[in-house]
């Protein structure tokens, strides 16, 4: 089960690298705020309504880790929606890839969780990845990325809580009630800091490229991506899914290269190795086989 665990994450970091460059498409027509709070309201639309059909109980616990949950996620996508208004595709994928540091370090400072030799090494291995990456890049860093670094908190601090409230709460409930949260917040956002009606005006709904891109977003990288990681996360450790979400900005590059052409250096390409790397070490029970080793060894010489 973990390992199935492992691979549903695979595809989910693969979505969200292969979505950065429709949204910064999207984000052109439609101010960031209200592109986030209809993308996340239509997800969460299907999942209240099942709900409703399934009468599930609501009780406050579920409520307040939904909400939490929605906090820390409207705080990610938030800044790095924002972030994409200054910087390219790529960099925001590699910028919110540092989340990687931060799980452990997040993990052990608030729960006391000391993550394994494989974790550590995976992550060392992901960072310097993600440093090669950012350091091949043809441009310097921007206002765009200290936005989306500030993102890689909110994503930080969701992934740890996930792993600890997925534990305590219905899979439908906490997911349905996170989405919604960070719809509501993103409106509420929209309303104070853009103008709805200049949008309306413009006819910013009804672009094509703004469709597209809420409906692929709504569906594919919200609704199946967060129920796929609240499930996912019951079997597998906060370290191992910081690693995997590794791949996301490996994933963000390749799709801007193949669909706006934005080229990667030689130490982009190196990063990009060093981060599948660190994702191996993490995913291989190497030093559980070393440790068996040993113990064999130790056996066969008491003999």
């Amino acid at each position: 089960m973990s390992r199935m665990a492992d691979i549903s994450l695979i595809i989910v970091a693969f979505i969200w690298g292969s979505t950065f460059v429709i949204v910064q498409s999207a984000i052109e027509f439609l101010p960031p705020f209200m592109f986030n709070g209809i993308r996340f309201l239509l997800a969460a639309l299907p999942l209240g309504v099942l709900l409703f059909i399934k009468k599930t109980p609501v009780n406050k616990h579920s409520v307040l880790y939904g909400s939490l949950l929605g906090f820390f996620l409207f705080i990610g996508y938030a800044f790095q929606t924002l972030g994409l208004l200054f910087t390219t595709p790529s960099k925001a994928g590699f910028v919110t890839g540092l989340s990687v540091v931060m799980v452990p370090l997040f993990s052990n400072v608030f729960f006391k969780r000391i993550p394994s030799k494989g974790a550590i090494i995976g992550s060392m291995f992901a960072t310097i990845g993600l440093y090669l990456l950012m350091s091949g890049h043809s441009q310097a860093i921007n206002k765009g990325d200290i936005l989306v670094f500030i993102c890689a908190f909110g994503f930080t601090l969701h992934i740890i809580f996930t792993d600890l409230f997925t534990r305590r709460a219905s899979l439908l409930l906490l997911t349905t009630i996170q989405l919604s949260t960070v719809g509501i917040l993103s409106l509420g956002c929209a309303l104070i800091f853009e103008e709805p009606k200049q949008v309306l005006i413009k006819g910013g709904f009804f672009n094509k490229e703004v469709i597209t891109a809420l409906l692929i977003t709504s569906l594919l990288a919200t609704l199946l991506a967060f129920i796929t990681q609240t499930y996912a996360q019951r079997y597998t450790t906060p370290s191992r899914v910081a690693i995997i979400f590794t791949m996301e900005p490996v994933f963000a590059a390749f799709c801007s290269y193949l669909w706006i052409d934005e080229r990667l250096g030689f130490l982009a390409i190196a990063g990009c190795c060093f981060i599948v790397i660190g994702m191996l070490f993490s995913e291989l029970p190497l030093f559980a086989w070393i440790g068996r080793n040993k113990n064999t060894k130790h056996s066969v010489d008491g003999r």
